[in-house]
């Protein structure tokens, strides 16, 4: 008599019937499993297996006639089994490519988002941590021609912004340079909300010299507003369209949509603090993705900064090279940005 609970037999041809799925898109019947992964079991058996795990929720039959596709419990099942198993797979193929691409771009955020949405096939997102939290390096102010000096802000995590001020024309050369160190001296190690907070203060002891700070504040709330902007970077954002779920032109008008919104990638990507997260379908928490798997993984900048990089595709997904692969390449953004 069949078991209708869970056990190693219904654990194995589940197994089989997603990885078949993964890689075909189509319902999987008993004679693929029995033929395909060497079961060791007859086709009927694997025919009453499965309309148990039917019963038990873990698969589903779209055509009366046709084969199973799994559920959205049966990969999360899949999942949890994967990130239980300890560390995960090495992945030095999507570490060498991932440190071949970024050499051939200058902004390191852009090419990995690009480098991950080739390696993987599906949309790459990839953020950095927000610039409110960032902490003032080094400050410099660089004298330009008619009362004007170049305001250079560099953060812990090695991000540079700079704008042009307008500055009192007394101020030369060694007077700018002056109050650099001061300011560097006094900003250095605070947040950039905290710089905002403090130049009210220092505005009222440095008297003439109010043009710099307010040059200081306007680059500062600048940072903030292109935070959201700055922060997230997407690659491959129409590699969706390759796959068969989503040839439904609403589906994919609706996906992409959200790829424009960058608060709720944001969102999507900066969930639980753990080192690797997998989100399927309504756990991501949007309608839009309902038929997507999220997988991120963290990555360090500067020092107790962390960032995301992360894969948006169908919930068919391979998640165990998924996962491999951002793990290496996370890592190799670590080693490039963690100092």
């Amino acid at each position: 008599m069949a078991s209708h609970e869970m056990d190693a037999r219904k654990e194995r041809i589940l197994r089989a019937i997603i990885d078949d799925y993964i890689l075909t898109a189509m319902p999987v019947g008993s004679r693929t499993i029995s033929r395909k992964y060497e079961t060791g079991l007859s086709s009927a058996t694997i025919r009453n297996e499965m309309s148990d795990l039917e019963e038990l929720g873990y698969l589903a039959q779209p055509h009366v006639s046709a084969g199973r596709v799994p559920s959205l419990k049966a990969y999360r099942l899949y999942v949890d089994e994967l990130l239980s198993g300890g560390a995960l797979p090495q992945n030095p193929e999507a570490r060498e490519f991932f440190s071949r691409r970024v050499r051939q771009v200058e902004d390191v955020i852009t090419s990995a988002a690009q480098a991950i949405s080739e390696f993987t096939r599906y949309t790459a997102v990839v953020m950095m941590p927000k610039q409110l939290e960032l902490r003032v390096s080094t400050l410099q102010l660089v004298p330009m021609p008619r009362g004007a000096a170049l305001l250079v802000i560099v953060t812990d995590t090695g991000a540079i912004r700079d704008t042009v001020i307008h500055v009192s024309e007394s101020l030369d050369g060694d007077a700018l340079y002056a109050i650099s160190r001061m300011l560097t001296e006094r900003l250095q190690g605070r947040t950039l909300q905290e710089v905002q907070e403090m130049l009210g203060a220092y505005s009222r002891q440095m008297g003439g010299d109010a043009q710099v700070l307010q040059g200081i504040a306007e680059l500062a709330a600048q940072m903030a507003r292109q935070s959201a902007t700055d922060s997230v970077t997407v690659g491959g954002s129409h590699n969706i369209l390759n796959y068969p779920e989503y040839s439904d032109v609403e589906k994919a008008r609706a996906f992409l949509s959200v790829l424009e919104e960058k608060e709720k990638l944001m969102a999507l990507l900066s969930g639980p603090d753990e080192a690797c997260c997998v989100r399927i379908g309504p756990e991501t928490g949007m309608p839009e993705m309902a038929d997507c798997s999220v997988v991120t993984v963290s990555y360090q900048v500067g020092r107790g900064h962390h960032g995301y990089v992360g894969v948006i595709g169908p919930t068919r997904m391979p998640y165990g090279s998924v996962l491999s692969a951002l793990s290496a390449i996370g890592g190799a953004l670590t080693d490039m940005l963690g100092e």
